[in-house]
């Protein structure tokens, strides 16, 4: 480590999650470059036997073979952690790895999944078409209605599962709410993040165990690779990082890299994607507004004045973002009553 570096180092925890989203990550190489490099390498080498056996047996902290772990990969995710607030991350090659790597580590035959009907499509299909054939037993749930989660979490249920805002229904799930009720259950709580991101919206701060992210959305935010990730404490990845080495879930290299440099523009392009649905919002809401007056309360839970609330002292009126979604979602619906 370059001495820049390891002044850098000290001041991690004083500088802005913006700042560090930028310089958080890899330590400089002896070439001293300044982009991150890309470790294009299936396995690394070891100056004797002994190094060797020491980074396989005693898990040294050395890299020893890029489905194990890879350093690029592994600057990814302490980046993506310092956003999130998390005490560890894990990266896969898809947002659905993620899904299918944290099922798997946390869950076993004869277990019970409290899942939101609200979830991504492919998640739905995941664990209706093949988990249900490995013996879990899956529930599927109304995302705002907590008193049916309450319901269900009376009988035992190893893990809940959300994604809020949805895709695309953008339903809301009061997360602390439904935290607490898991918690009060002794329930694993697991939200997906990826619409909101961590600059709008932090799960783990409002209770959730375990956050998803399938990074191809806008952690990358310009279509160009495949990623997920799982963050959480250090107890809870523990299990998903062992699934994915054994498994190879893996996350390449180059695509790790793409999601580095997304990450140091996120901050401003979740702000320039806010700014800009709310000049095309507006005029919309005043508009469908004269037609049906009221007709949010047709489309958002009662959690949509906590939501608001909670990302509004984050990014001020940012989560106006969302308000295309809810106009187009209310117009679907009226036209297919």
């Amino acid at each position: 480590m370059m001495d820049r570096d390891r002044r850098l180092a000290a001041l991690v925890s004083q500088l802005s999650e913006e700042t560090q989203a930028i310089r958080v990550g890899l330590d400089r190489t002896p070439e001293r470059e300044h982009s991150e490099p890309i470790f294009t390498t299936s396995s690394f080498v070891f100056p004797d036997a002994a190094t060797m056996a020491d980074a396989f047996v005693n898990n040294s902290g050395l890299s020893i073979y890029a489905r194990v772990d890879n350093p690029t990969v592994d600057g990814f995710c302490k980046r993506l952690a310092i956003l999130e607030g998390a005490e560890a991350c894990e990266a896969t090659a898809s947002g659905m790895g993620a899904i299918l790597s944290t099922l798997m580590a946390h869950c076993q035959a004869g277990d019970r999944v409290l899942m939101s009907t609200g979830v991504f499509g492919a998640t739905l299909n995941l664990v209706k078409n093949f988990f249900i054939k490995y013996g879990l037993e899956i529930e599927l749930l109304s995302p705002t209605d907590l008193g049916a989660w309450e319901r269900a979490l009376s009988r035992p249920a190893k893990l809940a599962y959300c994604e809020t805002p949805s895709n695309p229904t953008i339903e809301i799930v009061d997360i602390q709410a439904l935290s607490n009720l898991c918690r009060a259950h002794g329930c694993l709580f697991v939200v997906d993040n990826c619409f909101m991101t961590p600059v709008l919206q932090k799960p783990l701060a409002l209770g959730a165990d375990l956050v998803m992210h399938s990074a191809t959305k806008y952690l990358d935010g310009q279509g160009r690779v495949l990623g997920g990730a799982v963050l959480g404490r250090a107890e809870l990845v523990e299990p998903v990082t062992s699934f994915i080495r054994s498994g190879g879930v893996t996350m390449s290299a180059f695509n790790a890299w793409v999601f580095l440099k997304g990450l140091e523009t996120l901050d401003i392009r979740m702000k320039a994607h806010s700014d800009n649905a709310l000049e095309l919002a507006l005029p919309l809401v005043t508009l469908y507004q004269d037609h049906s007056p009221g007709f949010f309360s047709c489309v958002v839970s009662d959690a949509l004045p906590l939501f608001l609330a909670t990302v509004r002292d984050r990014m001020g009126m940012y989560v106006e973002a969302f308000f295309p979604c809810f106009v187009y979602y209310w117009h679907k619906r009226s036209r297919y009553k």
